[in-house]
């Protein structure tokens, strides 16, 4: 028997199911993401720690850097974005030379800026960048500070022969005392990829003396600071974590390398998405949504593109 009626209620559902289906999954999708900039190098020659890249991040009861709170929800239309990871800054090998500054990174309309270069021996003051980088060696070098919303500054120094250490995405460096440089500050922990992971840490601030416990050390991949003895240099911060490398030594000056940055986003598993080909990266499905986590780009001018 054919149908010929319809009440006017099952007109309005099949109506109202029909226009769901055909813009169910479509574009402008929710996006989450952790933006992080490349790290800052330590010091050289009793250098303060490097500051960590900058950190923002709008995943839904996390952080954003510098003690904010997750940034505004961000949807994106179908198109083609500018994606850039940040190099952190290059180690330091000659004395009285202050740390380099990390590099940005970028993700759509969000820049993170690079960490600040620890400062150095003779008053040579840390760098100011995402987060700051510590001050170095004499009590006339004064930290760096951070970016608001990103990351905090590095420490002071609070007693002549020692660092302060760099500022984190989460904490202050730790200034210096007598017999002890300053520990990096600590970073922001986030769970975008489906396991809790801290990044952004600062480096710790190099020591003088003959003695191996006087250093800074990191966080969250901060690199630790050198020392005199046994001649131990300054190390790196951990690379895609964007954190600051440690102060350099007395005898060597040789401090740690910034750690490269990062960027990780989601997006919902229908969306469909593409990368030019400098770009280096990985995904994973968590829940609904796709992780991506983009560990290099080759030049400044790599994209991503959302259908």
């Amino acid at each position: 028997m054919a149908v010929t009626s319809m009440a006017n209620s099952s007109i309005r559902d099949f109506t109202k199911f029909n226009n769901m289906s055909t813009t169910f999954g479509a574009s402008p999708y929710p996006c989450q993401y952790v933006v992080i900039a490349g790290g800052g190098s330590g010091g050289g020659e009793v250098g303060g720690g490097g500051g960590a890249g900058g950190y923002r991040s709008n995943v839904l009861g996390e952080s954003s850097g510098g003690g904010a709170s997750a940034e505004s929800a961000l949807s994106l239309s179908a198109g083609t974005y500018t994606i850039t990871v940040g190099a952190g800054g290059p180690a330091i090998t000659t004395s009285t030379t202050v740390g380099a500054n990390g590099v940005d990174s970028t993700f759509a309309t969000v820049t993170s800026l690079g960490g600040g270069g620890g400062g150095s021996y003779n008053n040579i003051n840390g760098l100011s960048g995402g987060a700051g980088g510590g001050g170095g060696h004499s009590s006339g070098s004064t930290p760096g500070s951070g970016q608001a919303s990103q990351g905090y500054g590095g420490g002071t120094v609070g007693f002549t022969l020692t660092a302060g250490g760099g500022g984190g995405a989460g904490a202050v460096g730790d200034s210096s005392v007598s017999g002890q440089s300053g520990d990096g500050g600590a970073g922001v922990t986030s769970s975008i990829t489906g396991s809790a992971v801290g990044r952004a840490g600062g480096g710790g601030g190099g020591y003088i003396q003959n003695s191996s416990a006087g250093y800074g050390v990191g966080t969250d991949g901060g690199g630790t600071g050198g020392t005199r003895s046994p001649g131990v240099a300054g190390t790196a911060g951990d690379v895609n974590k964007g954190a600051g490398g440690g102060g350099g030594d007395a005898s060597r000056e040789d401090s740690g390398a910034g750690g490269s940055g990062v960027v990780i986003f989601s997006l919902p598993t229908q969306a469909i998405v593409t990368f030019s080909g400098g770009v280096t990266q990985t995904s994973a499905i968590v829940g609904v949504n796709t992780v991506y986590t983009v560990t290099a780009t080759s030049t400044g001018s790599e994209t991503v593109t959302i259908a």
